[in-house]
C-alpha cells in the first residue's frame, strides 16, 4: 500500500440505537473529527432483519444473535464511512474495547458505555471488514471524496 492509499483508507462506523436514543451522536461524531478523521458519508438508517443478518453474518448462529438482531433493529442508526490515515486502526483506538467496563477510560466506550452488547458504536475490525460493511450501506455514489481547505483555518478576516 502505498502513502496515499494509507492516508485515504476508510472505514465503516455505526452509531447504534442506544447511541441515538442517548443523545450522544454529536459527542461521539466531534471525537473521531477532533483526530482528524474526515466524514465521506453519512445518513440516518433503521435495520432491518436482512441487513441486521447481512450485517452480522458471522454471528447469525451464535447464542446471542436473537438479541443482538433485537438491539440493532429497535431504533434508529447513524451509518458514517470516515477516511484518513489508517483510519481502522485509528478508529477503533477511539472506540475501545468491544466490553464498556474494559474499555480505555478515555475512549468512547470507556466514557460512556458499561456494557458488551450496549456498546454505543460499531467499528470494522480490518480493511476486508471495513470495504464489505461499507458496500452494504452505501452506494459508491453515496461517497464524497473532498479536500480540507486548510485556507479556511489559517485566513484573516482582515
Amino acid at each position: 500500500m502505498d502513502e496515499e492509499e494509507r492516508m485515504r483508507e476508510r472505514t465503516l462506523v455505526l452509531l447504534k440505537p442506544d447511541a441515538v436514543k442517548r443523545e450522544l451522536v454529536g459527542e461521539i461524531i466531534s471525537r473521531f473529527e477532533r483526530k482528524g478523521l474526515k466524514i465521506v458519508g453519512m445518513k440516518l438508517i433503521k435495520f432491518d432483519k436482512e441487513l441486521s443478518q447481512k450485517h452480522y453474518q458471522e454471528h447469525v448462529n451464535k447464542p446471542f444473535y436473537p438479541d443482538l438482531e433485537k438491539f440493532i433493529t429497535s431504533g434508529p442508526v447513524v451509518a458514517m464511512v470516515l477516511e484518513g490515515p489508517d483510519a481502522v486502526e485509528t478508529v477503533r483506538h477511539i472506540v475501545g474495547a468491544t466490553n464498556g467496563r474494559k474499555a480505555d477510560p478515555g475512549s468512547i466506550r470507556g466514557m460512556y458505555s458499561n456494557s458488551f452488547s450496549r456498546n454505543l458504536v460499531h467499528a470494522s475490525d480490518s480493511k476486508e471488514a471495513a470495504q464489505r460493511e461499507i458496500s452494504l450501506f452505501f452506494k459508491p455514489e453515496e461517497l464524497i471524496d473532498w479536500e480540507r481547505d486548510d485556507f479556511f483555518y489559517y485566513a484573516s478576516d482582515e
